[in-house]
């Protein structure tokens, strides 16, 4: 996967970020699927991670999705348990950009 995020208004590419999609074993799921909930910040946690205070979360899938990233700066490489992690910036970018119901198509 190229490790980017792109998005378009009304087929205009407006913004591209580079981010961090799931590592092998925890793979980002794969489809087309549409933002259904967004916090401005919330904990994260699973096994082998607790992280508080994760800003701008927007999920697209079951827990999947969109949120921006302090415990690393990787981006470009496949980091996370099947996230898609951001900078902070950009994700509050797209957090506001991005309206609930807005399609999300993710690829290999």
């Amino acid at each position: 996967s190229t490790q980017h995020v792109f998005a378009y208004e009304d087929g205009d590419l407006v913004a591209d970020f580079m981010v961090s999609t799931g590592l092998p074993a925890t793979p980002t799921v794969v489809g087309d699927f549409a933002v259904w909930h967004k916090n401005e910040g919330q904990r994260m946690s699973g096994p082998g991670y607790d992280l508080p205070g994760v800003p701008w979360v927007m999920y697209f899938y079951q827990g999947y999705g969109f949120h921006g990233t302090y415990w690393h700066n990787n981006f470009g490489n496949p980091m996370s348990h099947g996230c898609v992690n951001m900078r902070t910036p950009d994700a509050e970018w797209l957090w506001h950009w991005a309206p609930l119901g807005t399609a999300v198509r993710v690829i290999n």
